[in-house]
């Protein structure tokens, strides 16, 4: 019996990669769309745990929403503004509504990249 390894928010970002490229077949478009923010949400969320865990150890039973409120206190405002709505958006995303169109391909494709930048801000 094996374990399950842990995610890695590189991973996670490739895998919203190679869903945008279609590599992954038997999805729909929509599909891989929400696939891709659900991968990027789940990234984001990653970082942000591990930025606060390295500055606030014991924070692991705290809420997303909490912990995104508590990135002010270990990352430069502007930066932990970006992350709180690109999650907010990424939330959007990856939840299907029949009343709301999903996101697009371009949508996608902006958020992945702000989602890079992001990782690779908090990361320093």
């Amino acid at each position: 019996m094996t374990t399950a390894s842990p995610a890695s928010v590189q991973g996670l970002l490739l895998t919203a990669d190679r869903l945008l490229d279609g590599e992954l077949a038997g999805a729909t478009n929509a599909g891989r769309h929400r696939g891709a923010c659900l991968a990027l949400r789940t990234a984001l969320e990653l970082c942000v745990d591990q930025v606060l865990e390295a500055t606030t150890p014991g924070l692991s039973r705290t809420t997303g929403r909490a912990k995104l409120l508590l990135l002010h206190s270990v990352a430069p405002t502007k930066t932990a503004r970006r992350a709180k709505a690109l999650w907010s958006r990424l939330s959007l995303g990856c939840h299907y509504h029949l009343y709301e169109l999903g996101p697009t391909y371009d949508q996608v494709r902006a958020w992945r990249t702000e989602a890079g930048n992001l990782v690779r801000e908090l990361a320093h």
